[in-house]
Formats: C-alpha cells, sequence, structure tokens
C-alpha cells in the first residue's frame, strides 16, 4: 500500500508517499482499492496547520472521501461483496473521541472499514465523481435543504461560484426550485461558468476588477434583482467588506449560511443585519454526520441524484497519488474550476 503522511505542518512539500504491506480486513470490515479521492479546501488547510480540528499534530493522512473497488473482506461479509464499486460513508475517515488522529484520512491506495461504510455506488454513478461528492453536493445539501428549507423562488447568493462547493450549491438550489447568484472573482470565471452545464447559475457577478480589488458588487445585485433582496448567501468567504456587500444584499429576514473562511477577518458593520432581523449562522459537515438517520438519507439522495446526472462533478483535473504534492500545488494557485482528484489506482 501507498500512503501520503504529513509529517509536519507546511507547504506540498510535507506530503510524503509511504510504502507499507497492504493492509487486511478484520471481521465485519472489508478493504477498498480506491480509485477516486476528492482534493479539498480543507485539506490544504489542515496540511498547512491551519483545521487541527481535521488534521490533530502530525504525522497524519489527509482525504475525507473516497470510492473505489472492494478487493478483500473480512470474516462476516459476504462474498458477494467482492468486487463491488462503492463509496465510503462521509463519516467513516472521521474518528469520533480521537483527537490526536481525528481522520484517519483516504490519501492512499487501499482503505479498511466497516463494510456497512462502504456504500454500493448506483447504477450510472460516475467513477471518477464517485469519490469526489461529499465535501461538494452533501455540504450544499445538508445548509440549504435541511437546516435552511429551502424554497422555491428564494434568491441564493452563492460566492466562491467557480468552486466544487459553489458549482453543487447551484445545482441544489435549481433542484428545490431556487434562483442562483453566483459571485466570482474574474471576468474570465465568469464567462467559463456561463458556458458550463454544470453551472447552474441565474446570474453571475464579478466580486473584483482586474487588479484584484473588491468592487461595489452589492450595486450589480441589486440591478439584477431589481431591488429584491437575497433570501440566502452561501459563503465560504466571510470576512470585512465582502461580509459587509452581503448584508446590504439580504432581504429582510435573510441568513447568511457560513461554511468557511477564504479571506482574513475584518471589521464588519452589523447595522443593516439587525434593522433587517437577518441572521448570520455558522455550517459545517459534520453537524449533518452526526445524526445518523438524516447521514444516511442524505448520502443516499446525492449519491441517487448523481447517478441520475441531476448532480453533476465538475472535474478539473486528475492526479495519480504519486503527483500528490503537484496536485496541492495547482489548486492553490486558485486558477481552476470544479474540483480536482487523485486517482490512486485505475477503475
Amino acid at each position: 500500500m501507498k500512503i501520503v503522511v504529513v509529517d509536519r505542518f507546511g507547504g506540498a512539500e510535507v506530503l510524503q508517499i509511504v510504502e507499507s504491506p497492504d493492509p487486511q480486513p478484520g471481521p465485519g470490515e472489508v478493504r477498498v482499492r480506491l480509485t477516486s479521492v476528492g482534493i479539498n479546501h480543507a485539506d490544504l488547510m489542515a496540511r498547512q496547520g491551519q483545521y487541527k480540528l481535521y488534521s490533530g499534530e502530525p504525522p497524519f493522512t489527509l482525504g475525507l472521501e473516497g470510492a473505489g473497488i472492494i478487493d478483500a473482506i473480512g470474516e462476516e461479509v459476504p462474498m458477494s461483496r467482492l468486487g463491488e464499486f462503492v463509496v465510503l460513508d462521509a463519516r467513516a475517515p472521521r474518528r469520533q473521541g480521537h483527537p490526536q488522529r481525528p481522520v484517519e484520512g483516504t490519501y492512499r491506495t487501499h482503505y479498511i472499514l466497516p463494510a456497512s461504510l462502504a456504500l454500493p455506488a448506483p447504477t450510472g454513478l460516475p467513477p471518477l465523481a464517485a469519490g469526489t461528492l461529499w465535501l461538494s453536493h452533501l455540504t450544499a445539501w445538508g445548509c440549504l435543504i435541511w437546516k435552511q428549507n429551502l424554497q422555491a423562488g428564494q434568491v441564493v447568493g452563492i460566492p466562491a461560484a467557480s468552486s466544487s462547493v459553489g458549482l453543487a450549491a447551484s445545482q441544489v438550489a435549481h433542484l428545490m426550485g431556487a434562483k442562483t447568484l453566483g459571485l466570482t472573482r474574474s471576468e474570465a470565471k465568469a464567462q467559463a461558468l456561463q458556458a458550463m452545464p454544470e453551472a447552474q447559475f441565474d446570474w453571475i457577478i464579478v466580486t473584483h476588477d482586474d487588479r484584484g480589488q473588491l468592487r461595489p458588487w452589492y450595486r450589480d445585485v441589486a440591478r439584477v434583482l431589481d431591488g429584491r433582496g437575497v433570501d440566502v448567501f452561501f459563503d465560504p468567504v466571510a470576512a470585512g467588506p465582502y461580509l459587509d456587500y452581503e448584508i446590504r444584499c439580504l432581504s429582510a429576514g435573510g441568513t447568511i449560511w457560513i461554511y468557511g473562511l477564504l479571506e482574513e477577518p475584518g471589521v464588519v458593520d452589523l447595522t443593516p443585519l439587525i434593522r433587517k432581523r437577518a441572521s448570520l449562522r455558522g455550517w459545517v459537515l459534520g453537524e449533518l454526520l452526526e445524526v445518523p438517520d438524516v447521514a444516511e438519507k442524505a448520502q443516499c439522495e446525492v449519491l441517487t441524484l448523481a447517478a441520475q446526472g441531476i448532480f453533476r462533478q465538475k472535474i478539473a483535473g486528475t492526479f495519480p497519488l504519486e503527483q500528490v504534492r503537484e496536485a496541492h500545488m495547482t489548486m492553490e494557485r486558485a486558477q481552476h474550476i470544479g474540483k480536482f482528484v487523485l486517482v490512486p489506482n485505475e477503475f
């Protein structure tokens, strides 16, 4: 087995490939030969020491999702499961009650887990996308459908529209009959999104000028919505003037869901929030995963909709496990649209 180990916090150079004997499943367990592992912004943060709730202290292995083929089974597991194409349950990498190693990451060629957490992939699920859906589509589904109870006709503002989560949020919102307002930093990305079937945005607004300076984009929002406010923002930026502009755009009683902190913290004027009786709320996928029946329903729905082609992952690029450093450096340049995927083994 090959496994990626982070031996100290730092840049991509700290990602080390380590070889060890292939692990063997115990009773009730299966071994999955991983063929698809999503690369997420949380991985970069954890590698840099900015997300210790995920990483713990070095050494550790990154990776919060994955999919592949069962190639070995333990006692008490039916022989029929050998060769089955499965998706790792989103709860599988997480180790509750283990603060020193909160996650048993999926950046590896083979993964051991309880057979009950190896979810059969529905017919039609694209193999490459199979190991990438939780941190994008399950994150968006959990917040917008489970927590927000999004309604048809509402307007959803989606910053970082070109990210895999932003694209997923546009699909989730459209599924519920909502209108989507995508926010992206450059005209080039806006044009690319307009031509992309995975990007289901009713409007796209550019938030920064050619020099990378924040524009007064709230004026564009007022113009395209004809003065109507935004009911919900689904926001990974959440900082300073950007957040000020979101608050200005909110409708009465609106909500800003914050699921990331991509920008440096800054001063925010909360006065309009009070006047509008609006809300700022935090969201992490872990909240959904702590409720077993909701986690099972949500994962089943995401996989089913992905197999039907209703949910689609935009694959920005693929990398073999041995090129994990290059994958992280490419992602850090932030010039992509969609999601990068590690391919530890061929499907």
